[in-house]
């Protein structure tokens, strides 16, 4: 790390709905977004919008500005990705690397690891609009962390700095973690659509607003008990 503040020099890899918030509150904790790398034209409006004048830098040149390179693509696209750039000679070493992929830790970044880099995986458990709301909600989220030991106390400010609270993960238990949250965001929207679809059926305005409160009602219950709550008598 080159900077003497403990502030870092952040390049971001992929601009879809994580990648900019994630920099943006990186950003608001006083570390400095020497740029994110992003090809499509919906992700430079989001670095815009999320960031300002962060520049959109080839990849090549952001791995070369950063002390922190955060991979925020999809988790199938990690390992090529890593393994071509350490091919190319591109990872510097002490460079931090970290990934947002709910089921991968570190081991993805093996080919980093080996020339040096030192490899993070930070997963925000919540589901992302890619909009300014997300820093928000990023202060009441939690995000899994693994790490080697070493370095875990790293991967646990960056994610404190987001004002986020962070929970270890082994890494052989990410799968079962991700399949968790993958099972939970997909319960919710499937009941919270199916509920507002049988609301506009019998042509009640605005169902929204009586799903809302009785989802949110009824999952503080569930979770304060631990298991579904029982039915009224």
């Amino acid at each position: 790390m080159s900077t003497r503040d403990g502030r870092l020099s952040v390049g971001v890899i992929g601009a879809g709905r994580v990648g900019p918030v994630l920099a943006a509150g990186l950003a608001g904790a006083g570390h400095r977004i020497v740029g994110v790398a992003t090809t499509s034209e919906a992700g430079r409006d989001r670095v815009e919008a999320l960031l300002g004048a962060a520049p959109v830098l080839p990849i090549p040149d952001l791995l070369a500005l950063a002390d922190l390179v955060l991979l925020a693509i999809p988790s199938e696209e990690l390992a090529p990705l890593v393994q071509g750039l350490a091919d190319a000679g591109r990872w510097r070493p002490g460079t931090l690397v970290a990934h947002t992929a709910a089921g991968l830790g570190t081991d993805v970044l093996l080919p980093a690891m080996q020339r040096g880099a030192i490899p993070l995986a930070i997963h925000p458990a919540m589901v992302f609009t890619g909009t300014s709301l997300d820093l928000a909600r990023l202060r009441e989220a939690v995000c899994a962390v693994t790490a080697p030991a070493p370095v875990l106390p790293i991967a646990q400010a960056l994610v404190v700095e987001l004002g986020a609270e962070p929970v270890v993960v082994a890494e052989e238990d990410r799968p079962a973690y991700a399949e968790a949250v993958a099972t939970a965001s997909a319960f919710s929207a499937s009941i919270v659509g199916q509920s507002i679809g049988i609301l506009e059926r019998i042509g009640i305005e605005h169902p929204a607003s009586i799903v809302a409160p009785l989802i949110r009602s009824s999952v503080d219950a569930a979770l304060g008990r631990g298991v579904a709550p029982p039915p009224e008598l």
